[in-house]
This record gives structure tokens, C-alpha cells and sequence, in this order.
């Protein structure tokens, strides 16, 4: 034993190893559209275990850099990615992983199809995955709000597979001022035309800054305060000589985690931007992006779930211990099904999610089905978010130590989970953004219905929706797992 060396975890086809999504899928999706769904998705879980499971490793070893002068004292605010990163946005583009949605080959089944492709690309891409979600909300925003110029310059850009074309579309909301309270928005839009404004303001964050556009909230009105007050804009990063138009980014995030995105704090001195929608309609037309991120957020939390999963079970059959492989040891044995259990409540939790979408986007949505989208899409956000950082760090303790040692490759699942619970709202907000719903749209009637259509004999256990505490915003977050927990069970 003196020279022993202990195998890490290896991954195989990430699709082809995954009989939860292939039984879902198989389930779902009429028979004719499966052989060319699984052909492509054999194809993804085969680079996702392979080269893009490189290409992530190298884009994380090599993250973005800021260069704000050149050598004459030009301010040029350049932001270098790896070759390895640029590679990754390629391979995105390629494989339709924004583009499937729009193309609508399968109907309600494209958003299905899409999600899968994503479920598989987003572990193994050093979040690329970040800028597609913001990339497949900004194209939605613009499917819904754009005018036929925006949607012939940049919707078709989006939602491209030629890599030449392919862009991709940052969300700026975050100020010094407003988070999560976007109604603190200090952004001013100064009017050109009927269309064109010009903004000026400090976005705190802007995920994804080496986009081609972005979509942004500003004020028309700066006396005008609040919500209402708010319009949503198009913004293009740079000019023709691909010079940033009239913005000046000040450094990059020094990140817990997602290490290889580029995150940035900006300033927009004059920044040329259009409308998009009717004035004063901002959060409106930005809840269209938000509920395309948060989807994409649900997916993204549950493939790095599976993924820590997938390396926990793979090592415990190479790891002896107390003279057995730790998958022999009951209690170790017992651990890692349990996780496996939480992840596939997650996974038909999200699904679920995304055939509602589907359906509403494929216009074959009932009345019900669509009242049930807008009050689950927090939801799933909110739970998905809480359980991947509770199964990351349960995945680390399934390695010991080597769980804890950056070069292994491992402790970044923990690092990065944080994130899924702070992007696109953290766990309050969304937890009353729920709340909300119930009480205009009566949510909880909604879905009180849907699961006793679907209880299965159980629904004796919703007689504790109707307690009249839950219509106290202290009370949202309880609620919110509650009705989560309580759906899931009867999925």
C-alpha cells in the first residue's frame, strides 16, 4: 500500500449515463421526435464529458482580464477571455442551445427538447450558461416587445447557430442604489427621437459584459420615482470599430465563484439605447427576461446538482474504506441515494416547469396552465436554488478531504452553487414575488386545484394552505417551500 494512489471520479456520456432524463424524455416527447432528439443529445452528453469539460477547466484557470489603457493612455476598457471560453460560446451556438427554443421544430416540446440540451451544456461550461439565459430572455423580450428594426439587427442574432453571427445579451439591473428593489433605479434616459435615448448612470453588475448588447431599465423622468417610472432599453456595446459606445467599465467582480464569467461594474456616460415597449412599462417587459432566466437558473442549479451527484457515486466504487468500496458501506450507500432522491424531486419539479412554458410559448397553453407558469417560475427558482448548494456541500463531504483540496477539481461545486440563490432573486424576494401572485391572482386556489386533481388520494395534507397566516409577507418563504413540497409530491 505504500505506493498506492487513489483514482479520482471520471464521468462518462453525461446523457447516455443520465436514465432520469432519458425516461422522462421518453415519456414526454411523441415518439417521432425522440430518435433525433436522443441522436443529439448522445451527441452533447458525449462532448459535455469530453471537450467541454476541458475547455471549462481551462476558461477557469484562465479568467477574464480588464485592460483599460493601451500603451499611450487611450482608456480602451478590454476584457480578455480565454480561447477556451470563446470555444464554449461557439459550441453553444452550434448546437441550437438558445436557438432550438425559438426555432419551434416540436412545438410545446422545443422548450423540453431546449432545456435537456442546456441541462446537459451548463455543468460542463464554466457558465457559459449565463449568458445564454440572458441571451434566451432578451430574444423572448424582443419576440414579444421588439419593433420589426430590433428584431431584424439583433433577434435573429440571438437565437443563431452560425457562431459567425451568434450573439449573445447581458441584463443590467443592478445599481448602487437597487438589487433586488429595482423601483431605486438611477439610470436616466435622456430622449433623441421617438426611439433612441441616451443613458446615463452605474450599473453595479453586469454579468456577462463582453456581450454584443444588453438590455437595461432607465428612467425617462428622473422626478418620476418608483416602478412606474421605469422603461426597458436595448443597448448596444460597440460601434462598427468595435469601440464601446459610450461606456467606461471601471473592474471586474472578484468572484466567490463562476471564476471564467465576465462580471463588471460600468458607467454609462451617454450610452445610444431604444426603447423597447411603451414607456413607463419597464418591469412589465423585464419580467419577460426574468422569466426565461429563472427557468434557465432551475436548470442550470439541477445539472450541477446531478453532476456533483455523478462524481460521488463514480468514486464511491474507486474509494476502499474499513475494507469495502464506500458504495458497500450502508450508511455512506444511504447518503448518496438520498441525494439522488432530493435531485430527482428537482428535476420533475423543473420539468415541469418547462413543459408549462412550452406549452405558452407554443400557444397551446390553457387559461390554468398559464396562471400555474407565472406562480411556479419563482418557485422552482427559489427551491432549486436552496438545494443545490445543499447537495454540493454534501457532495464534497462524500470525497473527505479530497473534497476540500482546490486541484482535485471539486470545491468549485460548492463555490459556485451560492450563486443559484442570488442570481435572478434571491430566496426572499422570490418567496414574495409568490406571495404576490396569491394574493392578485389567487396562486394558491390555482394550484390547491391542480394537486387535488392530481393527489392521488393524498390531498388530505392541503387542508394547511387554508391557515390565513400564509397571507403575511413574514410567512412567504415557509409558504413557498410548503407549496413546493406539496406540488413535488404529487408530480
Amino acid at each position: 500500500m505504500k505506493n498506492f494512489y487513489q483514482d479520482g471520479p471520471r464521468l462518462q456520456n453525461t446523457f447516455q449515463s443520465d436514465q432520469i432524463l432519458q425516461n422522462f424524455l421518453q415519456r414526454k416527447l411523441p415518439q417521432e421526435i425522440q430518435k433525433n432528439v436522443f441522436d443529439h443529445l448522445q451527441h452533447v452528453g458525449d462532448l459535455a464529458s469530453g471537450t467541454w469539460l476541458k475547455w471549462a477547466a481551462l476558461a477557469e484557470a484562465w479568467p477574464p482580464r480588464l485592460t483599460q489603457f493601451d500603451p499611450w493612455g487611450r482608456r480602451i476598457d478590454q476584457i480578455q477571455v480565454s480561447d477556451a471560453w470563446i470555444q464554449l460560446e461557439k459550441a453553444a451556438a452550434t448546437e441550437g442551445i438558445v436557438a432550438t427554443a425559438f426555432e419551434r421544430k416540436f412545438s410545446e416540446f422545443s422548450r423540453v427538447y431546449q432545456m435537456a440540451l442546456l441541462y446537459l451544456y451548463s455543468p460542463s461550461s464554466a457558465f457559459y450558461s449565463c449568458p445564454l439565459a440572458m441571451t434566451d430572455g432578451a430574444a423572448r423580450a424582443l419576440e414579444v416587445y421588439g419593433d420589426s428594426d430590433l428584431k431584424d439587427r439583433a433577434f435573429k442574432r440571438l437565437i443563431s447557430r452560425d457562431p459567425k453571427i451568434f450573439w449573445t445579451s447581458g441584463q443590467w439591473m443592478t445599481e448602487r442604489t437597487g438589487g433586488s428593489d429595482v423601483s431605486m433605479t438611477s439610470t436616466d434616459a435622456t430622449m433623441v427621437d421617438a426611439k433612441n435615448y441616451k443613458l446615463h448612470g452605474t450599473k453595479w453588475f453586469t454579468s456577462a459584459t463582453t456581450s454584443q448588447m444588453a438590455l437595461t431599465l432607465a428612467r425617462t423622468n428622473p422626478q418620476e420615482k418608483g416602478n412606474r417610472g421605469l422603461s426597458m432599453f436595448y443597448v448596444e456595446l460597440r460601434d462598427a470599430n468595435n469601440q464601446l459606445q459610450n461606456i467606461e467599465v471601471h473592474r471586474l467582480k472578484d468572484k466567490l465563484g463562476t471564476k471564467a464569467l465576465p462580471t463588471a461594474e460600468l458607467s454609462l456616460l451617454g450610452a445610444p439605447a431604444r426603447l423597447v415597449g411603451n414607456l413607463g412599462e419597464g418591469i412589465k417587459t423585464i419580467a419577460t427576461v426574468l422569466n426565461i432566466t429563472r427557468v434557465y437558473n432551475s436548470i442550470c442549479a439541477l445539472g450541477h446538482m446531478r453532476r456533483g451527484i455523478s462524481l460521488a457515486f463514480d468514486y464511491a466504487q474507486r474509494r476502499e474504506a474499513f475494507g469495502a468500496k464506500l458504495i458497500d458501506l450502508p450508511l455512506h450507500r444511504k447518503t448518496l441515494n438520498d441525494l439522488q432522491a432530493e435531485f430527482e424531486k428537482c428535476f420533475a419539479f423543473t420539468f415541469f416547469v418547462v413543459e408549462l412554458l412550452g406549452k405558452e410559448e407554443a400557444g397551446t397553453a390553457s387559461e390554468s396552465q398559464k396562471k400555474l407558469l407565472r406562480a411556479l417560475t419563482p418557485l422552482v427558482k427559489l427551491y432549486t436554488a436552496k438545494k443545490a448548494i445543499q447537495i454540493s456541500s454534501e457532495v464534497l463531504e462524500a470525497f473527505g478531504g479530497a473534497g476540500y483540496i482546490e486541484d482535485t477539481g471539486l470545491p468549485y461545486l460548492l463555490r459556485d452553487a451560492q450563486v443559484y440563490a442570488i442570481w435572478e432573486g434571491t430566496t426572499n424576494v422570490l418567496a414574495l414575488d409568490f406571495l404576490r401572485v396569491c394574493t392578485k391572482e389567487n396562486a394558491i386556489g390555482e394550484l390547491t386545484e391542480w394537486m387535488m386533481a392530481n393527489g392521488k388520494g393524498q390531498n388530505e395534507d392541503l387542508k394547511v394552505l387554508r391557515d390565513e397566516k400564509w397571507q403575511k409577507p413574514e410567512s412567504a418563504r415557509e409558504l413557498a417551500f410548503l407549496v413546493s413540497e406539496l406540488l413535488i409530491r404529487r408530480l
